[in-house]
């Protein structure tokens, strides 16, 4: 009787402590955004939860299906270059994964997913996986979060809270203000934006795995994988799907296997997520009920099927069939691939406005996260949608200014996927999976800060967090002409995102470029100018259009109370891996530069606003 009792008392307080958990940061999804956020958060020192609806890690990655990388290829940031670096251990190199010509990176996305868990075990992270999100509530400065799992309720109580939902679900739930659907011009100042606002978003898609079967008879012969006609199915939905006319951006396709070939995988898959008469579907959820939405869900995947069938069927690839990718019945991914929901109204507001002239402004000093991809938005299956050519906004490449993660009039409440605080119009280049694994990256390491710090996120310094980027090898500017192998890497980002020196960004095809120029020699006046903003003392200073050289960085950091000892100096210039050899004599070139202000003056830290102004004692 006695063990009986024990026994029971034993239960219920095991009950207890599985039904109630206490963090530092809870995580709500683990897509790309909540993933790459629990791991930095994780190895930042905070202890960690990540809710998961599905039963992967991934999001649109994996668990959507959308396995063929969108951009950033030369922009190998953070966790996005260490995924990318595991993806080309497993598969034997980088030529491996240039198996469709959409993308540089295409894997299966079983392998992405077991790629990510793997990269999500630590000691200090904990996955809910199979929970469903029941309430959320902020009491006595503590956010409590509650989900079902297994049939049983379960709760969390966490200092920080972070939506890393594909669709910015938290947002009405935790009271914060956001955006929907297109932007009016008024609003935003954007040119191209529509004068008048709309609720229309951008079209989902219900992506399909194939795998090819003709080398193996036995399959082939067999139905499986081969799709029923669906209900309503009409062929001319995809008649258009082998044939679009070339244009400047997409070029001309021409025949069937180069549609199909857009997104081949290794191992003989194939990733279907054709946007010309292809399986994109238009649901506008935010007026629905859940039972509507996955009413519409349903029908989401009916089209897609048809796709599928008319592949197998009017088109005669009967040899591809719906492989056994997900452990679903219908075989397709877990959920569908959002390209765009609720956007967070944060701290900062980014417009298309800043992305085309970032240094007409000064959010590009706070900048966490990196992108190149052109402004790309899919609305062929909505008639309503405004015409707008958004894939001729030109813009380069940018980065994302550390405000867009932190909405307004929440504490301790933070964005990490599709949700932060830009414009619709630019919502087109920043849902892109290496920017939100950038996003979810960076807000980690603000949740990790503010824990650390015993700070709302609103008051995290921005440079701190930026280091703390750093040195996980995140970029803060978009310059791929140094990677982060290059001894001067944190050196040159951390100039570069003062603004001292300056990139150079372009526009280019469907990768946009910024290049920071670093064996281009510098000049005095440009220098001077550069750190005038930081340094107004500098303005007496007299600086020609001669290259920079010692003497003069000497004369300048005699001003600012640095003394530049040439012997010292010397001896250092090996430990500091500068490549230029030590003269006088010598103009210096950007990279040089870069090191000796980073090491000799440290301009980084002197802080900044969420604004990206100085903050001076």
């Amino acid at each position: 009787m006695r063990l009986l009792v024990f026994l029971s008392v034993l239960f219920l307080i095991h009950g207890h402590a599985m039904s109630q958990n206490k963090v530092d940061v809870l995580i709500v999804g683990g897509g790309a955004g909540g993933t790459a956020a629990g791991i930095q958060a994780a190895r930042s020192g905070a202890q960690v939860q990540i809710i998961e609806a599905t039963p992967w890690l991934g999001g649109m990655l994996t668990a959507a299906g959308v396995s063929a990388i969108d951009g950033n290829h030369e922009l190998p940031s953070g966790i996005w270059g260490e995924f990318r670096e595991e993806l080309r251990k497993h598969y034997g190199s980088a030529g491996a994964l240039a198996t469709g010509w959409v993308s540089h990176t295409l894997f299966e996305p079983a392998v992405g997913e077991r790629i990510l868990r793997g990269m999500a075990k630590h000691q200090n992270l904990w996955i809910e996986f199979n929970a469903s999100l029941e309430s959320v509530s902020y009491e006595q400065g503590k956010w409590k979060v509650t989900f079902k799992k297994g049939g049983e309720l379960h709760s969390t109580i966490a200092t920080v809270l972070i939506d890393a939902t594909e669709t910015g679900e938290l947002l009405p739930l935790v009271g914060a203000d956001f955006r929907f659907g297109m932007d009016a011009k008024s609003d935003t100042g954007e040119d191209e934006a529509p004068a008048v606002a709309n609720d229309i978003i951008q079209d989902l898609t219900y992506v399909a795995i194939l795998e090819d079967v003709s080398s193996d008879p036995t399959r082939q012969r067999r139905k499986k994988g081969l799709v029923k006609k669906p209900k309503g199915y009409d062929p001319e939905n995809y008649a258009c799907a082998c044939k679009r006319e070339e244009d400047e951006m997409f070029g001309k396709v021409s025949d069937c296997e180069q549609m199909l070939n857009y997104g081949k995988l290794p191992n003989n898959k194939y990733m279907i997520n054709w946007p010309n008469c292809g399986n994109d579907y238009y649901i506008n959820w935010a007026e629905l009920s859940e039972k509507e939405f996955l009413e519409e869900l349903k029908k989401a995947k009916a089209f897609t099927l048809g796709f599928i069938y008319y592949i197998q069927n009017e088109l005669g690839f009967q040899h591809l069939r719906l492989a056994d990718e997900f452990p679903t019945k219908d075989q397709l991914p877990f959920i569908p691939y959002h390209r765009e929901g609720r956007r967070a109204k944060g701290k900062v507001f980014l417009t298309v406005n800043h992305l085309e002239k970032p240094y007409d402004y000064t959010l590009y000093r706070t900048g966490v996260a990196v992108g190149d991809y052109p402004i790309d938005h899919h609305h062929d299956k909505n008639e309503n949608a405004p015409e707008i050519a958004f894939i001729n906004i030109r813009i380069p490449s940018y980065n994302l200014p550390m405000g867009v993660l932190i909405p307004e009039n929440t504490e301790n409440f933070l964005v990490a996927d599709k949700n932060i605080s830009v414009s619709n119009i630019v919502n087109g280049t920043t849902r892109l999976q290496p920017v939100v694994l950038g996003i979810g990256q960076a807000a980690g390491a603000i949740a990790a800060t503010a824990i650390k710090n015993k700070q709302d996120v609103g008051d995290v310094s921005v440079r701190e967090v930026q280091n703390m980027l750093l040195r996980g090898k995140a970029y803060l500017m978009p310059f791929i002409d140094v990677s982060p192998e290059d001894a001067a890497f944190e050196s040159i980002q951390r100039i570069g995102a003062m603004g001292i020196l300056k990139g150079y960004g372009i526009p280019y095809k469907w990768a946009n470029q910024t290049f920071f120029y670093p064996d281009r020699m510098v000049s005095e006046y440009e220098l001077k100018q550069g750190l005038l903003a930081y340094y107004p003392e500098l303005e007496k200073i007299d600086a020609s259009g001669r290259g920079v050289k010692i003497a003069f960085l000497s004369n300048l950091f005699k001003v600012l109370g640095k003394e530049l000892n040439p012997t010292e100096l010397q001896s250092q210039w090996n430990d500091w891996e500068i490549e230029q050899p030590y003269s006088e004599a010598t103009a210096l070139n950007r990279k040089s530069v870069s090191v000796l202000l980073d090491k000799v003056l440290s301009p980084f830290d002197i802080e900044i606003s969420l604004e990206g102004k100085v903050l001076r004692d």
